[in-house]
């Protein structure tokens, strides 16, 4: 990622070796930095009790927006996000790139196809 500012690598987050960034935070699939209800603040009092917004309770599609862009996009331009997203994502582990693809997949099927091909991930 050459020309790209990433602050866990320099500035502020420089310390910050590889071993402690191995358990990511949500919501990534270690499990670890859960969302905690129990922990949140209490309403405000305003003009009616003002609280927290969750946009997971009307917020089920994650799909939709991205495979209707990826339906507008050229043949071209689709083959460039191919080898963006596996230059992107082909160093991480596996279990990484096979969720992504299947996240790919829920938005469009070519897309996913795409993007495992460009990984080189058949199965």
């Amino acid at each position: 990622m050459d020309g790209c500012y990433n602050p866990l690598k320099s500035g502020e987050f420089h310390f910050l070796q590889p071993s402690t960034l191995a358990n990511s935070p949500f919501p990534y699939s270690l499990g670890e930095w859960q969302e905690q209800p129990e922990s949140k603040e209490p309403p405000l009092e305003l003009y009616g009790p003002a609280d927290h917004w969750s946009h997971r309770e009307d917020d089920e599609d994650y799909y939709t927006q991205a495979g209707d862009l990826f339906r507008l996009m050229s043949k071209e331009q689709q083959q460039v996000l191919f080898e963006n997203t596996a230059r992107s994502v082909g160093g991480a582990d596996l279990g990484v790139q096979k969720r992504h693809i299947s996240n790919c997949l829920k938005a469009d099927l070519q897309y996913g196809k795409g993007v495992a091909e460009a990984l080189g991930i058949t199965e």
